[in-house]
C-alpha cells in the first residue's frame, strides 16, 4: 500500500460549500459591496500580455506595505492569504507532539494545520456567557507550548483583548520561549493594532489580510509582520512564487488610496447597526463583537 502521511490521513476537513456566487455568503465574513468599480476598472488597465507573463516580484508591494504601517521592508512578509501565512508560522515555529494554544471556537484553520502538522491543539474554551477568562489562558502556556494564538477581535465571537491581558499573556509565553501570533485580520473594523509589539517584543508576530476590509478575497494576500530574524526564518520555507501578480498589484494600489480604506471602514459600520437593529427587531438574540459579523 502507498505511503500517506498519517496526520494528513487522520485530518478531517470540511471545505465551504460551492455554487454559491450571486449570494450574500454572511458565513465567510466577505464585503458583499465590493471595492469601486471604477478602483478595479482602473488597476485593470495595468493588466497586459507582460504583466501575465512574468512571475511575481513581491519585494514593491512589501516595501510599500512596510512605509504604510511604519515599518522596515525586513519587518514583512506578504503571502498566498492569511491562510498561508498560518501555514507557515506553524510550520517554522511548532514542534511535532508540542501544543499550540488558541482558544475556542476560532478561525478553524489553526486546529487544521495543527493537525495535519501534527502538532497538538490546545483549546481554552469561553465562558457560558460567551466572555474568555483571560487566566485560563494563561495558565494553558506551558513548557510544552512553542505557539500561542490570539485573534483580535476574535472569529466568531467579536471578543477583543486589553493591553493588560495581551501584556500577560506575551510575557507567560516568554518564561517558556513561545511565540505569540496575534491575528488581525478584523482590526479595521475597531481601530486598534497591537503592532507597537512587535517593536517591543521578539517573540510577537501580527498577521494580516486583504481579504476582509479591503475586499479583495478573490485575490488572496496576506501578510506576516514581525522582527528581522522571525521574517527571516519564515522566508527560508516559504514557496519560490506563492503570492499572484494580482493580489500585488490590487494592494499596492490600494495603499495609494488611503480613501478607499475609510470609505469602507465607514461603510461596514453603518451596515453593522442596520444589521443589528433589523436582528433586533426581528427577535433574535445577536451578539455584535467588533469585527465585521455579527454573532
Amino acid at each position: 500500500m502507498y505511503y500517506v502521511n498519517e496526520n494528513i490521513k487522520n485530518t478531517n476537513r470540511v471545505f465551504p460549500p460551492q455554487n454559491r456566487y450571486g449570494f450574500h455568503r454572511y458565513d465567510m465574513n466577505e464585503n458583499p459591496d465590493g471595492l469601486p468599480k471604477e478602483f478595479i476598472e482602473e488597476v485593470l488597465k495595468e493588466v497586459t500580455p507582460e504583466f501575465l507573463s512574468v512571475y511575481p516580484e513581491p519585494d514593491k508591494f512589501t516595501r510599500k506595505y512596510a512605509e504604510y504601517i511604519g515599518l522596515k521592508f525586513e519587518n514583512i512578509m506578504a503571502t498566498n492569504g492569511s491562510d498561508q501565512g498560518i501555514r507557515y508560522l506553524l510550520e517554522t515555529f511548532g514542534e511535532p507532539g508540542k501544543e499550540v494554544v488558541t482558544v475556542s471556537p476560532s478561525f478553524e484553520m489553526y486546529w487544521v494545520n495543527c493537525s495535519i502538522l501534527g502538532l497538538k491543539h490546545k483549546p481554552v474554551s469561553y465562558n457560558d456567557d460567551m466572555t474568555i477568562d483571560i487566566e485560563r489562558i494563561v495558565s494553558a502556556i506551558t513548557a510544552d507550548t512553542r505557539i500561542v494564538v490570539l485573534l483580535n477581535p476574535n472569529n466568531p465571537v467579536g471578543n477583543v483583548y486589553t493591553d493588560e491581558e495581551v501584556e500577560k499573556i506575551i510575557q507567560q509565553a516568554r518564561k517558556f520561549d513561545c511565540i505569540v501570533i496575534i491575528d488581525e485580520a478584523y482590526h479595521y473594523f475597531y481601530e486598534k493594532t497591537y503592532l507597537d509589539k512587535i517593536k517591543k517584543y521578539d517573540n510577537v508576530i501580527l498577521l494580516r489580510t486583504f481579504s476582509k476590509l479591503f475586499s479583495i478575497a478573490a485575490c488572496r494576500l496576506g501578510v506576516i509582520i514581525a522582527n528581522e530574524q522571525l521574517i527571516d526564518y519564515v522566508k527560508r520555507s516559504k514557496l519560490t512564487f506563492d503570492v499572484n501578480s494580482f493580489a500585488l498589484l490590487f494592494g499596492e494600489k490600494l495603499l495609494d488610496h488611503p480613501e478607499i480604506e475609510k470609505q469602507l471602514i465607514q461603510s461596514e459600520k453603518e451596515g453593522k447597526a442596520f444589521l443589528m437593529q433589523s436582528l433586533k427587531e426581528h427577535g433574535y438574540d445577536a451578539k455584535e463583537g467588533k469585527g465585521n459579523f455579527v454573532l
